[in-house]
């Protein structure tokens, strides 16, 4: 009878673990989404009001350089390889002065 009851949870335990070994990963999605028909909408000389209302508030603003703004997207699908995309917009007293996209094609990193 022991046996029996010993055998038998040990059958209920490993079917447990089995049933856990198959991990899903989600989808991680971080920072400010980059919209490509907005980002064909700015314009030099725009102020930093309409920035922020055509963009949304960025993602990083360095307060040593409170004039640049980085607008970051990453995103990795299912525990794969991460992708990201990022933009600096540069204002000048107020004014946006220069829109850098030059990393805004996606980047794949590990």
């Amino acid at each position: 009878m022991r046996t029996i009851l010993i055998l038998i949870s040990f059958l209920v335990l490993s079917s447990i673990n089995l049933t856990a070994c198959s991990v899903y990963k989600i989808d991680v999605q971080q920072g400010n989404t980059i919209e490509e028909d907005k980002l064909g909408q700015l314009k030099p000389g725009m102020s930093q009001q309409q920035v922020q209302f055509l963009m949304g508030t960025a993602m990083l603003v360095d307060p040593f350089h409170p004039q640049r703004w980085e607008y970051i997207y990453s995103f990795r699908k299912g525990g794969k390889n991460m992708q990201r995309k990022r933009v600096t917009l540069i204002f000048k007293d107020g004014v946006l002065a220069k829109i850098d996209k030059s990393q805004f094609k996606e980047k794949t990193f590990n």
